[in-house]
């Protein structure tokens, strides 16, 4: 690994551990952390983080190769949600064109005993017309819109989704009823979960897994709690190699050392 700094990429919440903990460990080093919106820039400047330098916005390939050029980097982490895998696929070719490696960010996956599994989320649709009553749908706004034009019931549907104007645009697009938007931003706890599943009589949770981080076990312990059941998007397979959290740490602060 060439001399340089380093670059996290993604607003996820072990994304966002990365970056703080590589500041801590190596305070001499270049840390960067490159976000797609102004709510990860705003929870990354919320922990007062010492000489991150953060960079927002979304980016294509081309636009990926080019920053990763101009910044010097010696590598990147892609630490991007394990279901973005065309953001990822566009880090792995931008680091090829900067000539620098990519190293992944494991996020562990649950144990999903008793789920419905989907191969997308159109499967997962097909599968909720055959199961009656309200819908959770966990999976964020973007995939919205397919969801409910493949189930035809989009009055069924409650989606939480993030309290940003984009996300608001999708449900209207998908013909969610208003009084149905849950906007809410995360961590959400196993009573919380619960607490909306009671009041809106969830019959059925869909979620993608994403694990410890992306609060998976909350959302099973609720479901199983209130006797809903579960439609759960597999994810897709690993491209390339990655790292836990601790052996990824280790590696990186070794390199900034030399």
């Amino acid at each position: 690994m060439k001399k340089g700094g380093i670059v996290v990429f993604g607003g996820t919440a072990e994304g966002r551990q990365l970056a703080l903990e590589l500041c801590r460990r190596c305070p001499k080093g270049e840390i960067w952390a490159s976000v797609a919106t102004g709510w990860g820039r705003e929870l990354l400047e919320g922990e007062k983080p010492e000489g991150l330098r953060i960079r927002e916005g979304r980016l294509d390939r081309e636009e990926m190769a080019e920053f990763l050029r101009q910044g010097g980097f010696a590598a990147a982490v892609d630490a991007t949600h394990p279901y973005a895998q065309e953001v990822s696929e566009n880090l792995r070719m931008a680091c090829r064109e900067a000539g620098i490696p990519c190293l992944g960010l494991r996020r562990e996956g649950t144990p999903l005993p008793g789920c419905r599994m989907a191969a997308d989320i159109r499967e997962a649709a097909r599968l909720c017309k055959e199961l009656p009553g309200p819908i959770l749908l966990t999976t964020g706004a973007k995939e919205l819109p397919a969801f409910c034009r493949e189930l035809g019931e989009p009055e069924r549907v409650f989606p939480r989704v993030l309290p940003m104007e984009e996300s608001l645009c999708r449900c209207r697009e998908a013909g969610v009823p208003q009084g149905q938007i849950i906007a809410m931003m995360g961590p959400f706890s196993r009573e919380l979960n619960l607490a909306l599943m009671r009041q809106y009589s969830i019959a059925v949770l869909v979620t993608k897994d994403g694990g410890q981080a992306g609060g998976m076990p909350e959302k099973l312990s609720a479901a199983q709690d209130h006797g809903a059941a579960v439609v759960v998007i597999r994810r897709p397979p690993a491209q390339g190699q990655d790292y836990d959290m601790e052996a990824l740490l280790a590696l990186l602060e070794r390199e900034m050392e030399r």
